[in-house]
C-alpha cells in the first residue's frame, strides 16, 4: 500500500501530461536528427567499441544517466506554449555562449569546429531540465526568509564573479569577453528574485556539473586550463541558467504587451468602422 502511495505521489509530482509525451518525442528527433546529419561522428564513436569485451562495460553510462534523467525531467508538467520559450531562449543563448567560448579559445571541441552545430540542442534540452528542477525545489524551500535569500544571493554571485574573472582573464582584450562580463555584470545587479535567481543557479551548476564531467573526461571539449572541469565552468552553467531565465521573462512581458497593443488597436479600428469615424 506505501509503494502505492509513493507512485501515485511520485505521478503527482511529476505531472506528466500530453505535452509531457509530445515534448520527449521532439527530444528524441532532434537526437535521432543529430546522430543522421552528423554521421561521421556517430561512426567515429562506434569505432572505440572493442568486440574482444562485453558492451555493458563499454557502454558510457554516465551520459545515459544524463539523458535518462533530463529525459524524465523534461516530461514533468509540460506546456508546449510555455516551453517554446524556453527552448528558443536556450537555442539562441547556446549558440552565443558557445560562439564566445569557442572563438576566444577558452574551450575547444575535438572536431574544432567554432563552435560545433551539433552541440547547440543541447542547451535548450538542459535549460527545460533546469525550468523543472527549479520548479520542484520552489515547492518545497520556504519563500518568506528575504533577508537570507539576500545575504546568500550577494555572496554567490559575487564568488561566481570573482572565479569567472580570474578564469577569462587571458581573453581580456577580447570583445566577446567584455560582451559576456557585462551581461552578467547587468544580470547580477539588477535581481528580480533573489530566491528564484539561487535556485535556478543551484540547479543549472548541479546540472552542469555532471555534463562538464562527461564532457571534459571523454575530451568531447576542453578548457585551456585543462582541468576536467574546472570549478568556473561548473559556475557558468548556473549563471547561463539564470541569465536564460531572465530573457525569457522579458521575452514573454514584450510579447503579451505586443498582444495587448494589438487587441486594443483591433477594437479601435472595429469601433471606428461601426461609428462610421473612418467616413467622415
Amino acid at each position: 500500500m506505501s509503494i502505492r502511495k509513493s507512485l501515485s505521489g511520485l505521478w503527482a509530482l511529476l505531472a506528466w501530461n500530453k505535452a509531457s509525451y509530445a515534448l520527449l518525442s521532439l527530444f528524441v528527433f532532434t537526437v535521432l536528427l543529430i546522430l543522421y546529419v552528423w554521421q561521421p561522428l556517430v561512426e567515429e564513436y562506434m569505432a572505440l567499441f572493442d568486440p574482444a569485451y562485453p558492451v555493458w562495460k563499454q557502454i558510457d553510462w554516465l551520459l545515459v544517466g544524463i539523458f535518462a534523467f533530463m529525459s524524465l525531467l523534461i516530461m514533468a508538467g509540460a506546456d508546449l506554449r510555455r516551453d517554446a520559450w524556453v527552448v528558443l531562449v536556450g537555442l539562441v543563448g547556446g549558440l552565443v555562449i558557445e560562439s564566445w567560448g569557442t572563438q576566444t579559445l577558452l574551450w575547444t571541441y575535438y572536431t574544432d569546429e567554432r563552435p560545433p552545430l551539433w552541440i547547440i540542442p543541447a542547451w535548450p534540452i538542459a535549460s527545460l531540465a533546469i525550468d523543472r528542477m527549479v520548479r520542484l525545489a520552489s515547492r518545497t524551500l520556504p519563500a518568506e526568509k528575504e533577508r537570507a535569500y539576500r545575504w546568500l544571493y550577494w555572496i554567490s554571485f559575487t564568488a561566481f564573479l570573482g572565479i569567472m574573472l580570474a578564469f577569462i582573464w587571458p581573453t581580456f582584450d577580447q570583445p566577446l569577453t567584455w560582451m559576456a562580463l557585462i551581461i552578467c555584470l547587468l544580470l547580477i545587479l539588477t535581481p528580480n528574485d533573489r530566491r528564484l535567481s539561487l535556485l535556478t543557479f543551484a540547479a543549472g551548476a548541479g546540472l552542469g556539473y555532471f555534463l562538464e564531467r562527461w564532457g571534459t573526461t571523454r575530451e568531447c571539449w576542453t578548457y585551456f586550463t585543462g582541468q576536467t572541469p574546472p570549478l568556473f565552468a561548473v559556475l557558468a552553467h548556473g549563471m547561463a541558467a539564470v541569465a536564460f531565465w531572465r530573457a525569457k521573462l522579458l521575452l514573454v512581458l514584450a510579447a503579451a504587451r505586443l498582444h495587448i497593443s494589438f487587441q486594443l488597436l483591433s477594437r479601435s479600428s472595429a469601433y471606428r468602422s461601426s461609428t462610421g469615424i473612418d467616413q467622415r
